[in-house]
């Protein structure tokens, strides 16, 4: 428990300090948000700070800061490190700089952040690789929801069946209506429970105390069967510390800020509270793995993270936190997938140059959006391994997104002249991680690991010199900012 605190400690402590340090090299300032100068009714109307705080954590959250940890304390104490230090000098300024950036160019989205930084050509891969990563968000956040759910009214594969029909519409309507009509309203409420929850055990782990794995114990990898901690480690804890899929929802939020003053509580801080809940659930999960605590609740340490959420919430909270778990596992993951869809409609709608104030144009375009969901969730269920086989892509997808996200930020400040290795030196930490896993993985080329290390080392150096060498000639001026 002395790790959990000193962590729980430097995520608070790392908001106050750094998160103040990369506000002052970002330099926000009072000129009119789009929320104001662009204002439609739609996607650009000024929310209040405390309800687009609470829209950003959920958004970003889902359930990747339960079940990423979960999976993730399974490596041992190597946990604590990756979710303080990812979290602090990389997932949240990837978050808050993404946001902020899309904030100075009038709302936009990820693929023109991306090309207006990194060229044309990196412009169309990523609107391709972006959209096609939120279109397998939306399906896997539909399937896992509706297993819980069918189960919870029958044992009928019918009623998944209804209850993913159910999910699609809300989807539909979330994604078409204006954001202040559902998301605005709802969302709140959900974040309001995850966080509930999340402090909920914490003070439990407080009254017990129990004995834990420490750092102090040395990073040994305590689940060899999940891979080896570099790169498995920083793929499998993502929103818990860093995630690209932060930087498609971020400027969700950036249509909606009254102020750029507002930034870093509202996205640095996001992102900082998503640790601390990452880390909650890293260690109620050592103590379920390591601790004893699974024997306590009478069941085996060998469980699935749903499970161990359900378990852990039921055992701990009683009936009040078996309904807070069904609500994170249930809930999350929807409200996830709804503005991952939402996303994906702007940017396609911004890539097309077609506005979205009219309905009629935005069914436009969420019916292929839905329909090729909808193929991607029929493969999900049709294949028994469907589900793990879009996870994998997802998770590897997830932080490759952040690695262009944390790149076109880099150039960004290296052309206004400000202080750019705080997202260099995490982008081309990243760009290694991304590379190692590739090559390892066995659903890409199944290398040893050692031929992975070796080659992230290469990457890592290379990267670094790549970018030297482009800033040393680098002429063209920076697009103008609205």
């Amino acid at each position: 428990m002395i790790t959990f605190v000193l962590s729980l400690f430097a995520l608070v402590i790392g908001y106050f300090i750094y998160g103040r340090i990369v506000e002052r090299i970002f330099s926000p300032d009072d000129r009119p948000t789009p929320a104001v100068s662009m204002a439609d009714g739609v996607d650009y109307v000024v929310l209040p700070g405390w309800k687009v705080f609470m829209i950003q954590f959920l958004n970003i959250a889902g359930t990747g800061p339960i079940f990423g940890a979960i999976m993730g304390a399974k490596f041992g104490p190597s946990a604590y490190l990756w979710i303080v230090f990812g979290c602090i000098f990389a997932g949240a300024v990837h978050d808050y700089l993404s946001g902020m950036l899309s904030m100075r160019h009038g709302g936009a989205g990820l693929p023109e952040l991306v090309g207006a930084y990194l060229g044309k050509r990196t412009k169309k891969v990523m609107l391709i690789f972006s959209v096609f990563l939120l279109l397998m968000v939306g399906a896997v956040f539909v399937y896992s929801p509706a297993i819980i759910l069918g189960k919870l009214c029958s044992d009928s594969i019918t009623w998944v069946y209804i209850w993913c029909i159910i999910i699609f519409i809300y989807y539909f309507l979330a994604t078409m209506l204006p954001i202040d009509k559902i998301i605005g309203r709802i969302y709140p409420l959900f974040a309001v429970a995850m966080l509930f929850m999340a402090i909920a055990l914490m003070v439990v782990l407080f009254i017990k105390w129990p004995s834990l794995p420490e750092l102090s114990d040395g990073l040994k990898n305590m689940n060899p069967s999940a891979g080896s901690i570099f790169p498995c480690l920083f793929i499998t804890i993502a929103c818990g510390a860093i995630s690209g899929f932060h930087a498609t929802q971020s400027p969700l939020m950036a249509r909606c800020i009254k102020s750029e003053r507002q930034g870093r509580p509202l996205f640095y801080g996001a992102m900082i509270t998503e640790g601390i809940v990452a880390l909650i659930w890293a260690t109620v999960s050592m103590y379920f793995f390591y601790g004893g605590a699974a024997q306590e609740l009478g069941v085996t340490p060998n469980q699935q993270a749903p499970e161990v959420v359900t378990t852990v919430s039921q055992g701990w909270l009683g009936l009040f936190g078996g309904a807070l778990a069904i609500l994170g596992v249930v809930a999350a993951p929807i409200t996830s997938g709804d503005t991952a869809l939402r996303s994906a409609r702007l940017i396609i709608a911004e890539f097309l140059h077609l506005e979205q104030h009219s309905i009629r144009k935005r069914i436009y375009i969420c019916i292929p959006v839905f329909a090729v969901t909808l193929g991607l969730l029929w493969y999900n269920i049709a294949d028994e391994n469907g589900f793990n086989i879009i996870w994998n892509y997802f998770g590897w997808a997830n932080q490759t997104l952040a690695v262009f996200t944390l790149w076109a930020i880099t150039v960004y400040l290296a052309r206004k002249n400000k202080f750019y290795w705080i997202t260099l030196f995490p982008a081309m930490f990243m760009t290694a991680v991304c590379t190692a896993f590739l090559l390892i993985s066995d659903n890409a080329f199944g290398l040893p690991a050692m031929v992975g290390n070796i080659a992230a080392i290469i990457i890592f150096i290379t990267s670094g010199l790549l970018f030297a060498i482009w800033k040393a000639k680098a002429t063209q001026p920076i697009r103008k900012e609205k």
